[in-house]
Formats: C-alpha cells, structure tokens, sequence
C-alpha cells in the first residue's frame, strides 16, 4: 500500500529504503548545504538545524504542494558530534572511541507542508563491543564506513559489533520511523490506514 507522495530532500539510499519499508512513496530532491557545526553547537540543537536547513533549502529551491522530509543523523562521543571520516586514520580513530564505549546517535527529522514546519528527534544509546586494530582494519577494507557517520552502519558489518543498543534501530540507519511516521499523519499522510 502506498502513501501521498512526499519529496525526500536527501541523496541517502538508507533513507530510501526506509520509506520504502513503512510504504511511503516519494520523489528525491537532493539538497546541498553546509554542514559543519556551529562553535560550541550541542548535539541535539546541530541535527535539528541541519534537518531544517535541509527542508527549508527543498522547498525555496520547488514550488510543491507536497510535503518536504529531510533528514539528519549524527553519532556522538563524550558529547562530541563525529562526522564522515576522510580517510582510514580519520575513521580508525573514530572506531577506536566508540571499541567498547556506549555512544549516542541522533537523529532529526524536519516535515514541512501546508504552511507549517515540524520536526522531532530521536536519541539511541548503541553500545560497542570492544574491537581490535585488525577488526578496524578488516571493516574498513569492506568500504561500508566511508560514507557514514561516526564510520559505522549498523544495518552492515558493524551489526556484530554492537552490544546492544537503547532507542530507535531506524534512527540510528538514519531516519527514525516512529517519529517520522508522527510528522506525516500530521500532514494527513497515514501510513496505515
């Protein structure tokens, strides 16, 4: 059963998929700003802008009458913000903090449609097993960590590294489908009807 269509201003293909998952059909509308934190930016206040910055740059950039959805993620160590790693040190230094640490991810969602913006946050606590120097090695030679926040994607490879995990599975992929789901209907968008 498909949904209202949506414009999904993000070139993530986890995002995708997760649409796709709970039925929402949608167009992509990538977007491109910056994202680099603001000096002393707390977590939560960095993904909420960033989402916002996402939809609002959709929506200047069409003139739909659907809603807009964009999305941002991002993991976070000792209430530091991790971004991409650049390169194999950047992301074996990132792996090394989270090797046998338990971490936040959030993850922002922003809906905008019918003259109004809403947006939600979900926070997930995931808890690393501790990892060897030639785990690292190995899980970044898969390529799986190269495009992803905080070097990891926990739908991937990096599943056996993970204890446990507190909060939204979804969320941590990148688009929490509770919360989501909540700002859709509030568009009139039902995802189970």
């Amino acid at each position: 059963m498909m949904t209202k269509q949506i414009v999904l201003a993000s070139a993530s293909p986890r995002r995708r998929e997760l649409l796709d998952q709970i039925g929402v059909s949608y167009r992509v509308h990538v977007v491109d700003i910056d994202e680099t934190p603001l000096l002393n930016e707390l977590p939560r206040a960095y993904v909420t802008r960033i989402a916002a910055e996402k939809s609002a740059a959709c929506c200047s950039q069409l003139n739909v009458g659907k809603p807009v959805l964009a999305a941002d993620t991002a993991v976070v160590v000792q209430g530091r913000i991790m971004g991409k790693p650049q390169d194999f040190e950047h992301a074996r230094q990132m792996l090394e903090l989270l090797s046998g640490q338990t971490h936040q991810v959030y993850s922002a969602v922003s809906v905008r449609g019918d003259n109004r913006h809403e947006q939600a946050v979900s926070i997930t606590d995931v808890t690393f097993r501790a990892l060897t120097g030639n785990e690292i090695k190995a899980y970044w030679r898969t390529g799986e960590p190269r495009d992803k926040a905080g070097a990891y994607a926990i739908q991937g490879f990096a599943s056996i590294f993970i204890q446990s995990i507190k909060g939204s599975f979804s969320g941590v992929v990148g688009l929490p489908l509770f919360e989501t789901a909540q700002l859709l209907e509030r568009q009139g968008i039902k995802i189970i009807t």
